[in-house]
């Protein structure tokens, strides 16, 4: 193992003989240099999604119609070109994962049902508490409520929000795809998958330092949600991806994510029906926590393509992989 700056990251090994498969993983610079490659490829690929936002020079609100309609544009060719950036990556360092860069992406058909349904219930499962909050302070009953959700006319008037598209279909796929699909692959060789998760957050957060400016500037909401959520959830998403080897599971929590919000705890607090209201949050997080190893059990979504990738690497024994 190869040390990069002694910070902690590390390359796995693939220069010994025994283990070294019959095409080899890696045949190009040295191991610190392959770091360097992954964390700046990384980091450029951060500073191009956000610096896509910025491209439109306007002093409109981030919610304006005609802010979110150019920030689409820039922000969908950012995300579409980012696949180049792992395949320059690819070049640059030598390593050849044994998959097509797609199935490394997560772009795949292997266990695609489970990995859409699973890792959404296991979400849903977590706020239990703020569907349940939700549930109480909705005017209407859950028949009433299930047939607006229903309605096709519900779903034409959502599609003509830009907010709504914005929150739920454009900024999942994108952030997924850039933060996830493009960064976890670069970065798993490098550190193994374990840091990965905790090492993808970091960029994740480039990605909302942004919107620090822009909450300071219109005061909507405090700078601390902001960093706790895109810590915390992109970690959580990055988990969902290696476990998965999809990517569609995290864009769908990240979409349901943004519908629920940060959870209301305080309001929580202070609620009339309190008491069943955080026996709700109580047993959302201890229900979570018991099924988060058995719903992300890789053998339920087929051969993971990190893992092939790390195996190729010499690392047989990823601890997530298992």
């Amino acid at each position: 193992m190869a040390a990069l700056g002694g910070d902690g990251l590390r390359l796995l090994s693939v220069s010994r003989p025994e283990r070294q498969p019959e095409s080899a993983a890696l045949g190009g610079p040295g191991p610190g240099l392959c770091c360097w490659v992954s964390v700046f490829s990384c980091l450029s690929l951060a500073c191009s999604y956000v610096g896509s936002l910025y491209v439109w020079k306007s002093e409109l609100p981030r919610d304006h119609p005609a802010v979110i309609k150019r920030r689409f544009t820039s922000v969908l060719v950012v995300s579409s070109l980012s696949p180049l950036c792992v395949l320059l990556w690819r070049e640059l360092t030598g390593i050849q994962p044994g998959t097509s860069l797609l199935t490394l992406m997560g772009f795949r058909l292997e266990g695609i049902f489970p990995a859409a349904l699973l890792p959404l219930l296991l979400t849903m499962i977590l706020f239990l508490g703020p569907l349940m909050q939700l549930s109480m302070d909705c005017p209407c009953d859950l028949a009433d409520g299930l047939k607006v959700v229903l309605a096709p006319r519900s779903w034409a008037r959502c599609l003509t929000d830009m907010r709504w598209l914005r929150n739920q279909v454009i900024a999942p796929l994108t952030e997924e795809l850039v933060f996830r699909a493009c960064m976890l692959p670069m970065l798993a060789p490098c550190t193994g998958l374990g840091p990965a998760v905790f090492t993808c957050p970091l960029f994740f957060g480039v990605a909302h330092f942004h919107h620090i400016f822009e909450q300071l500037r219109f005061r909507q909401s405090s700078v601390g949600s902001i960093f706790l959520s895109a810590a915390v959830f992109g970690a959580y998403t990055a988990f969902l991806f290696i476990r998965t080897g999809h990517l569609i599971g995290p864009v769908l929590c990240h979409s349901f994510c943004n519908y629920m919000g940060f959870p209301a705890v305080c309001a929580a607090l202070e609620h009339p029906q309190r008491r069943p209201l955080l026996a709700g949050y109580a047993l959302g997080v201890g229900l979570f926590l018991l099924l988060l190893q058995p719903l992300t059990d890789p053998k339920l979504y087929g051969s993971l393509p990190l893992c092939v990738l790390l195996e190729r690497a010499g690392d047989s024994e990823a601890p997530l992989c298992s």
